[in-house]
């Protein structure tokens, strides 16, 4: 897979978590890519930290004036609103979210989540991926398995966090990986990768499921 095919895989399975009726903020980035593929048959509504609640799917003509919260062009559907920051902080800060999705720098096997900056590095800011953390019923890191290679999920976050033990759920292109209190299991795989593959790319050592089920992308 090249890495466009990759980050649609890897949002065409967390598509698969929403359900119907959800509230969902989507982060910058891949995360953007899941509401391209809503399945036939429920109603999602997502959220934009910048303000608006009904993001459709990525724009084929992108209207200048209307961007997501990473300001890239986005598609408001009608049932949408728009509203102010305070209005849109008090959504997430007020525990309404069903669901947050976000791409990650790190991710260990206590949940703790770095995905903000890197020490030395310019960065923009942390944006609302703190509040999203903590006030999301549901916190899915979706990110490609590795960075060319080096490791992203680890036993411990070496980065700064930008939450701790707040990660329910890890899907990459390489499998589906669920928190518990016992470390990361790992619940799918996708088929075209081994066990030992995926535990190579995966530093924190993983827990099989005894249901290990293969990936499925519809």
């Amino acid at each position: 897979m090249d890495k466009e095919q990759m980050q649609n895989f890897i949002a065409r399975r967390v598509a698969q978590e929403l359900k119907d009726g959800d509230l969902v903020n989507l982060g910058i980035g891949l995360p953007t890519k899941v509401s391209n593929f809503v399945p036939e048959g429920i109603s999602v509504t997502f959220q934009s930290e910048n303000g608006f609640t009904g993001l459709g799917p990525n724009p084929q003509t992108p209207d200048p004036y209307l961007v997501n919260a990473g300001g890239l062009p986005a598609t408001i559907l009608p049932q949408g609103a728009f509203f102010d920051s305070a209005m849109s902080f008090s959504i997430i800060r007020g525990g309404h979210l069903d669901m947050t999705v976000l791409g990650a720098l790190q991710v260990d096997e206590k949940g703790n989540i770095a995905n903000y900056m890197i020490p030395g590095k310019m960065v923009p800011g942390m944006g609302g991926a703190m509040d999203l953390v903590a006030g999301a019923k549901t916190v899915i890191v979706a990110m490609e398995h590795t960075n060319k290679g080096a490791h992203k999920i680890l036993k411990e976050c070496h980065l700064p966090l930008t939450a701790s033990h707040a990660v329910d759920l890890i899907i990459t292109e390489m499998g589906v990986m669920k928190i518990t209190k016992a470390g990361i299991e790992l619940t799918e795989i996708n088929p075209e990768y081994t066990l030992e593959d995926v535990q190579a790319a995966t530093e924190a050592q993983l827990i099989v499921s005894d249901h290990l089920k293969v990936m499925k992308i519809d």
